[in-house]
């Protein structure tokens, strides 16, 4: 059992991208010791290309049904209450991917969150 964590970042090393503007998302499943697997890139429509001047696309959280998370570096309050609102949690600012995970892992440990099926 692991949490499925969706990361905002053009490389999978650092969480950089906004959530609008990203192309893509790199999935990993994050263990309660803080391990965490890559599954791969999952490729979006972005909603936007300059989030802040101009109104979003139709959002959907259809690509995150199956993520308990995800991190993103900035990311909107439509798209974030969607998200919540399906139970996704948000986590927001630039991050070091290995560091963020190990440290939403002991968050999760910590709150009892539960993990994914």
């Amino acid at each position: 059992m692991a949490w499925r964590i969706a990361l905002a970042s053009i490389d999978d090393v650092l969480v950089t991208e906004h959530f609008g503007r990203s192309k893509w998302f790199y999935i990993r499943d994050v263990e309660a010791d803080g391990t965490s697997r890559s599954l791969g890139r999952r490729d979006v429509q972005p909603l936007c290309s300059n989030c802040e001047d101009s109104n979003p696309g139709e959002f959907s959280v259809e690509p995150f049904l199956d993520c308990t998370a995800v991190l993103t570096a900035k990311i909107g309050p439509g798209p974030q209450k969607k998200l919540e609102a399906a139970g996704i949690s948000v986590f927001e600012g630039p991050a070091v991917i290995d560091e963020a995970v190990k440290k939403l892992a002991a968050y999760y440990v910590r709150t009892r969150h539960p993990q994914n099926a």
